[in-house]
C-alpha cells in the first residue's frame, strides 16, 4: 500500500509539474516574443537561412554590374556572396535587379558567357542546334528580309518569312516556311539537323521553289563548325547536283562571335562560291546584331565584289 501511495504521489506531482511548465512557457513566450507581423517573421526566418553553397548564382545590380558566386547567407536586407575574384562581398537586396542560377561551366575568367539562342544559326544557315520549346526570335536584314523562328519542342522548330515587295505597287513578294528537326547525338559535341526552305512568290503562278537539306554540326554552341548538303528545286524539277555548305561560329567573348558561312554551288557548268564573313554582337542579354560582307566568287567574274550584310535579331517567348 505504501508503495502504491508513493507512486500515486509521484504521478500527481508529475502532472502538476507539466501543467506549471506549460503555463510558464506560454507566459514567457508571450512576453519575450510578442506578436510579430508577417514582415518581422520573415526577417527572423530569413536571417537563419544558410544557402546551399554548391549552387552558382549570377546577381545583377541596379548599377549594371554582375556578380557571380555562391550565396553563403541572406536575409531580407542583405546577400552575402562568395566570389572567386572579389572574395566575400555583401550586396544590398534593394540594389538587386535579378538573381539567376547559372551553370558554373559557362563562367570564364569570372565572367558569365550566357547561353544564347543566337548560337542556333550562322548569318542565315541553321546549325544542327535548335531552339528550346517556347523560344523564338525575329530576324531582319536590311529592312526587307523578315523571318521568324519558334521552338515547337526542344527538337523541332518552325519558321517563316517574307520580303514584302507588295508594298511597292503590289510587286510579287517571296514568302517561305522553314521547318527544322534537331537530333542531338552527343551533348555539346555532335548534332544533326534536317529541314528545308519551302517558298513561293505571291502574285505569280507556278513559282514554287526551295531546298531540302541536312547538316552536321561538330562542337559546342559557342564553338562549332557545320557541314551541309542540300538539293534545290523549282516547280516540280529538282537539281541534279547537290549544293554544299560549310559554316563556322567561334565565340570571342561573353557578347561577341566570329561568323563565317560558305555555299558551294554548281550552276550551269560553272562552279560558284558564295561566302559570308563577319561577326555578331549581343545587345543587352539576348538580341543580336549581325554584320559582315557577302562575297560572290565565280571563275567568270573579273572583279572583286563585296556586299555589306547588316541584320538584327530580336528574341521573343522564353529566354535561355
Amino acid at each position: 500500500m505504501k508503495s502504491q501511495s508513493s507512486s500515486k504521489a509521484i504521478f500527481t506531482l508529475s502532472l502538476l509539474l507539466i501543467a506549471v511548465l506549460f503555463t510558464f512557457h506560454k507566459t514567457i513566450a508571450s512576453d519575450v516574443f510578442p506578436r510579430l507581423d508577417a514582415k518581422e517573421a520573415d526577417v527572423i526566418k530569413e536571417s537563419l537561412m544558410v544557402q546551399d553553397s554548391t549552387i552558382t548564382y549570377k546577381i545583377e545590380t541596379t548599377d549594371g554590374n554582375e556578380y557571380i558566386g555562391e550565396i553563403i547567407e541572406q536575409n531580407a536586407q542583405l546577400i552575402i556572396l562568395k566570389t572567386k575574384n572579389l572574395g566575400i562581398i555583401t550586396i544590398q537586396k534593394a540594389n538587386v535587379v535579378s538573381i539567376d542560377v547559372i551553370d558554373p561551366n559557362r563562367v570564364q575568367g569570372g565572367v558569365y558567357w550566357g547561353d544564347h539562342m543566337q548560337s542556333t544559326r550562322y548569318f542565315w544557315q541553321p546549325s544542327g542546334y535548335g531552339l528550346k520549346k517556347g523560344e523564338g526570335y525575329y530576324q531582319n536584314v536590311w529592312i526587307f528580309f523578315n523571318q521568324f523562328s519558334i521552338g515547337v519542342s526542344d527538337k523541332f522548330l518552325i519558321g517563316g518569312g517574307i520580303i514584302p515587295l507588295f508594298l511597292f505597287a503590289g510587286a510579287p513578294s517571296p514568302v517561305w516556311v522553314t521547318p527544322k528537326l534537331s537530333i542531338p547525338v552527343q551533348q555539346d559535341k555532335l548534332n544533326l539537323g534536317v529541314g528545308g526552305l519551302f517558298a513561293t512568290v505571291l502574285g505569280e503562278s507556278d513559282s514554287n521553289f526551295g531546298i531540302a537539306y541536312g547538316t552536321v554540326t561538330i562542337g559546342s554552341k559557342d564553338h562549332n563548325a557545320s557541314f551541309g548538303l542540300g538539293y534545290g528545286y523549282a516547280g516540280s524539277s529538282w537539281s541534279r547536283t547537290p549544293a554544299f555548305s560549310f559554316s563556322l561560329l567561334q565565340r570571342t567573348g561573353p557578347k561577341g562571335y566570329f561568323v563565317m558561312e560558305n555555299y558551294f554551288l554548281d550552276v550551269d557548268t560553272d562552279f560558284f562560291i558564295l561566302s559570308m564573313i563577319g561577326g555578331r554582337r549581343i545587345i543587352g542579354n539576348h538580341a543580336g546584331l549581325d554584320f559582315g560582307l557577302v562575297l560572290p566568287l565565280n571563275t567568270g567574274l573579273n572583279e572583286f565584289i563585296a556586299i555589306p550584310w547588316l541584320g538584327i535579331t530580336l528574341p521573343f517567348g522564353n529566354k535561355p
